[in-house]
């Protein structure tokens, strides 16, 4: 595994909203507009069709048409990362031998959901997965979404396989990440998938984050990121404090309608959602706009 590329993969990545129309196509001006909005300010890298990106309602055909487009106004600057998971493993190998990867650095792999294996299943599952991917492989541990915890045991043997580069730990478990930390290989990044934990995670000792609040404060949060990372706590809590709120409240509701009603004031794309996701509440969009205010 390429050192070059977990060295890519430090800071702030941007779980990317799928920008849709009123009468749900994509809206690949919204995605452009987005991707450059990133670029411009600070971010890191991207990741493309993670469970942001609406990833489960979008099909196959809309997928691909969706990393052409990015890929093609990415244009080489930043590296990308595929969201590329499921709970059915020989399909999920069959969908990494009909992938193009060319153009991407990374694949984002979320654990199995709803079928709840044990820790065997899981780690077997990565395995199989680790072995055929043309390209590095992030485990992603969300039991909130999934149902299952990743363990740290589970992990920690996981790190070992030389084409998993590291790990994007969602599960808000504070001793959990501390001991795969404490005991992962050098190589081996751990990234928060909690934009609200990103600070005190990197203190711990995280790599950054894949953020999806980035979305919409891209120059703030890469920046809190960037001085976390250098040690400069003190500088990086006044940012944090200040999207806290936000952070918290794009979630309130669902996700992604919450960070797409900031990003529609913003002018970068609208609200809208596909089913079954809904919209936010009303009350809930007037404080998102107040926050952003």
């Amino acid at each position: 595994m390429s050192h070059s590329i977990s060295q890519q993969l430090k800071g702030t990545g941007v779980a990317l909203v799928t920008p849709f129309l009123k009468n749900k196509e994509i809206d690949f001006e919204g995605l452009t507009k987005l991707v450059n909005f990133q670029i411009n300010n600070g971010t890191n890298y991207l990741v493309i069709l993670g469970t942001t990106g609406e990833s489960p309602t979008i099909s196959s055909t809309e997928k691909q048409a969706i990393v052409d487009h990015v890929k093609q106004v990415n244009n080489g600057r930043l590296p990308l990362v595929l969201g590329l998971g499921g709970n059915d493993t020989m399909a999920l190998s069959e969908s990494f031998k009909k992938q193009n990867f060319e153009g991407l650095s990374a694949v984002l792999s979320v654990s199995p959901y709803y079928n709840k294996p044990n820790q065997n299943g899981i780690y077997n599952h990565y395995q199989h997965i680790a072995d055929l991917s043309p390209l590095p492989l992030i485990l992603y541990n969300v039991p909130g979404r999934t149902g299952s915890n990743i363990s740290t045991e589970t992990t920690l043997k996981l790190a070992e396989h030389p084409n998993i580069l590291g790990t994007k730990e969602a599960s808000g478990n504070f001793s959990q990440c501390m001991e795969i930390i404490q005991h992962k290989p050098s190589n081996f990044s751990v990234i928060s998938g909690d934009d609200a934990f990103t600070l005190p995670f990197i203190a711990m000792g995280m790599d950054g984050v894949i953020s999806v609040i980035a979305n919409a404060f891209p120059k703030k949060f890469s920046e809190m990121v960037k001085l976390s990372l250098a040690g400069n706590t003190q500088a990086a809590l006044p940012l944090h404090y200040e999207l806290l709120d936000a952070m918290n409240l794009i979630f309130a509701d669902g996700s992604p309608g919450g960070i797409k009603v900031i990003l529609e004031a913003l002018n970068i794309c609208g609200v809208d959602v596909r089913m079954p996701l809904s919209d936010v509440s009303v009350s809930v969009r007037e404080k998102l706009l107040k926050t952003i205010k």
